[in-house]
């Protein structure tokens, strides 16, 4: 019996950062999220993707900020009051390596600590998201979240930030 509840956890539970994007709760595992920022207004690059809504200025260093609503074919994110910008390492799968982003999200629920018992495989069909961005579904009392492979969705786009930001 135990054998198969392993086989149905992707990865043992842990701490994750709960947030919304429209009406669906999403998260991150907290090891990867540096802090979260309320929102603050975002300098646009002409010429990059959608995805890359501009950057931001922490303490001198300049970080990008994606709108993965874009990626996951939702509208574009409106600012409200809870808006924030979850600031994220990123192991990017190009020469760049681990890079800062910024990710927008409608609003940052909470840190929650999910057993192991209470994440399973993400469903191969029906989430509206690639596979490949998913790590898992996560139990949070009577409601499930979706665990995003953050790595997989900005990687995509890392290689077209950095080049965005480099000097000419």
């Amino acid at each position: 019996m135990e054998d198969a509840t392993n086989e149905s956890t992707i990865f043992d539970g842990g701490q994750f950062l709960t947030f919304r994007l429209e009406q669906e709760l999403y998260g991150v595992p907290i090891h990867t999220v540096l802090e979260v920022l309320d929102y603050v207004p975002v300098t646009k690059l002409p010429g990059s993707k959608n995805i890359l809504k501009g950057v931001i200025n922490l303490r001198g260093a300049v970080i990008p900020v994606a709108d993965i609503r874009i990626k996951f074919g939702m509208a574009a994110t409106v600012q409200s009051n809870n808006t924030c910008i979850i600031v994220v390492n990123v192991n990017a799968s190009t020469e760049a390596g681990q890079t800062t982003v910024g990710v927008l999200a409608d609003q940052v629920m909470e840190v929650a600590d999910i057993a192991a018992s209470d994440m399973q495989k993400p469903p191969e069909m029906g989430t509206g998201i690639p596979a490949h961005y998913l790590r898992g579904i996560g139990k949070l009392g009577g409601k499930f979240f979706m665990v995003l492979d953050v790595d997989s969705i900005i990687s995509d786009d890392v290689e077209s930030f950095t080049k965005t930001l480099s000097p000419l």
